[in-house]
């Protein structure tokens, strides 16, 4: 698929239809562009099935309560869409985008009550997230943001305007020839990289930080799974800066980045290993059986 990402053949599921891809639209005085009223999932499709389609179903739900953004469908109901888009589109190996937004209606200021909430759900062919980072590992900076206190913003939402400082730190990342950055926490703990969990490996046994401000991962949680599978024995901790310089391994997870190895955090090297290897394989063979 080609052109700019506005400008594609295709179908969009809006509100209940498949409309062409070029014909959907917003109007400009719609609340989520102005006040972030918006919540979403990122998914992905192998051979015809979305990996943990119902779990992303659901957390897009819950993640709408959190922002009082009641989504008007049902879990079935946005199971039955996302297949239905794919098959309208063709597509078996795919990114699945399903977002949902207050929009234009009687109010036009920070309440917005009385204005309707939207879903629609597209999707495309979407290669590897971070290239051949896959196999070479990614290169990471330290973002100068911090993840905010679960007291300041709903940080257990996959909520459009939490990820503000994601973009601000990957494009300065981009720009120092890194492939992401790095979050530390409001309590300077380590936490994520823009989009995706972390793990570290210290003599054969895996860390990765409490995900206590940050997202809890569906690809996180099922690493984890899969390590603890393989009598691997898994840290939730908090992990200070400091000890970025004793891990051996690295990796990162998510929808988009899957299992991707890092090879550089900042001065910090680390190998990609024999386990980061496997868990990478093992979790390629999960999602297409």
């Amino acid at each position: 698929m080609a052109g700019t990402y506005e400008d594609r053949d295709g179908l969009i599921w809006v509100d209940g239809k498949l409309v062409d891809w070029r014909a959907t639209s917003v109007h400009l005085l719609t609340h989520a562009m102005h006040y972030a009223s918006s919540v979403f999932e990122g998914e992905r499709a192998y051979n015809g099935k979305i990996f943990e389609s119902r779990r992303h179903s659901e957390r897009l739900l819950a993640s709408g309560k959190m922002l009082d953004v009641n989504i008007p469908y049902t879990v079935d109901e946005i199971e039955a869409a996302k297949y239905e888009v794919m098959t309208a589109n063709g597509l078996t190996d795919a990114y699945v985008r399903a977002i949902a937004w207050r929009g234009s209606g009687e109010d036009m200021g920070i309440s917005s009550s009385r204005n309707p909430v939207h879903l629609a759900i597209a999707t495309w062919e979407w290669g590897s997230y971070y290239g051949d980072a896959k196999t070479k590992g990614a290169k990471l900076d330290i973002s100068r943001w911090k993840r905010p206190s679960p007291e300041t913003a709903p940080v257990h939402a996959k909520a459009a305007g939490l990820y503000m400082i994601c973009t601000i730190s990957k494009h300065e990342a981009e720009a120092k020839g890194c492939s992401d950055a790095l979050f530390m926490d409001f309590r300077n703990y380590v936490a994520e990289a823009t989009g995706a969990n972390i793990f570290f490996v210290k003599d054969g046994e895996v860390h990765t930080p409490t995900p206590d401000v940050f997202l809890n991962g569906i690809t996180r949680q099922t690493v984890i799974g899969m390590l603890r599978d393989k009598q691997i024995k898994v840290h939730e901790r908090h992990i200070m800066p400091e000890e970025l310089e004793s891990f051996e391994q690295c990796w990162l997870t998510g929808t988009a980045a899957e299992v991707t190895p890092v090879g550089q955090i900042g001065t910090y090297n680390f190998e990609v290993g024999a386990l980061t290897r496997d868990i990478a394989q093992s979790y390629e063979e999960l999602v297409r059986v």
